[in-house]
């Protein structure tokens, strides 16, 4: 986003500010686009940010399996086939690495979450469930696939929504160490908002694409009857963690298609990533290095807070991938 010309700007403004032009240009693409009969196994993955959503889509994108938006489907990822014929601009296959500036880079072919774009357009809508799946058929069309692939860490507020629109998908959940993962985004949080600072066009284009996740827009995922309100204190993103984490382990109880991803684990055991590689019917089973990373936390945190933490963060360690 900071590498963008002022025409790309200008170009991105047009097809995202505007409610009415991301409506249009779904409908007139969605009409020209004939639904599939595809089966129902779509992949879906939904967790708090910094939890290794990103370097597991970009694992599960290597098997060729997936039909994903990525860079190349802005700014019109509302209409990507139409986009993919009338664009100008040149696609870019040198990786660099994003601005999160966390190590993963990326092409303009990469995968990537825009679909909150979509949720933010018809949140509302009467035919919402309908128009998702004309979205997710109109991804699979272009991109000639059958599966869909999913990461929007918004879909942690709508995981039951997802699961009765597509039953037998399945739904990742990707989990940290409680206190690793809030100093992540703390950091992250922090470094987006000096970012704003010196680029106010990041700050609009987080806006657009409804990353709220950290930085100047950020909203919280949970944010009733909160102890820790100030977002610059690790204990308020601790207090997500624990509360977000807590309300989406009840509904294991009536959704099986809900799989908790320990990134731990997934750093550590090839057996364990293969596991997920079936769960989600990979045929051919391959390596991938992911990278766990470690940082020395010096900032204090609230004693009974990281007591409930590590206790879910153990639970959450015990279930298994069948």
């Amino acid at each position: 986003m900071n590498n963008y010309t002022w025409l790309e700007q200008k170009l991105h403004q047009f097809a995202l500010s505007s409610q009415f032009m991301r409506e249009v240009t779904f409908d007139f693409e969605s009409s020209f686009k004939t639904s599939l009969q595809k089966p129902d196994n779509h992949v879906f993955i939904a967790g708090l940010a910094r939890s290794g959503t990103t370097i597991l889509l970009n694992a599960l994108f290597k098997s060729n399996s997936f039909a994903s938006l990525s860079y190349a489907d802005m700014p019109f990822i509302l209409a990507p086939n139409l986009w993919s014929k009338i664009s100008f601009i040149k696609n870019d296959l040198n990786f660099k690495e994003r601005a999160h500036g966390d190590g993963i880079e990326v092409s303009t072919e990469s995968p990537e979450a825009f679909e909150e774009v979509f949720w933010k357009t018809f949140a509302y809508d009467y035919e919402l469930e309908d128009k998702f799946k004309k979205y997710v058929n109109n991804i699979l069309i272009k991109y000639n696939k059958d599966k869909y692939l999913s990461k929007n860490n918004q879909n942690i507020r709508r995981i039951e929504l997802i699961s009765n629109i597509f039953k037998n998908s399945k739904i990742l959940i990707p989990y940290r160490d409680p206190i690793q993962h809030s100093y992540s985004l703390l950091i992250q949080h922090k470094k987006f908002i000096e970012d704003c600072k010196n680029d106010r066009f990041i700050s609009k284009y987080m806006k657009w694409i409804g990353h709220t996740e950290f930085g100047p827009n950020y909203i919280p995922i949970r944010n009733d009857n909160l102890t820790f309100k100030d977002d610059l204190n690790i204990n308020h993103w601790i207090e997500q963690w624990y509360l977000t984490y807590k309300n989406t382990v009840k509904l294991l109880k009536n959704k099986a298609n809900i799989i908790f991803i320990s990134y731990e684990k997934l750093c550590s055991s090839k057996e364990y990533w293969y596991k997920i590689q079936k769960k989600v019917q990979i045929e051919n089973l391959y390596n991938f290095e992911f990278k766990e990373s470690k940082k020395e936390i010096r900032l204090k945190t609230n004693k009974e807070l990281c007591k409930k933490a590590y206790s879910l963060f153990l639970d959450l360690n015990n279930l298994e991938i069948e």
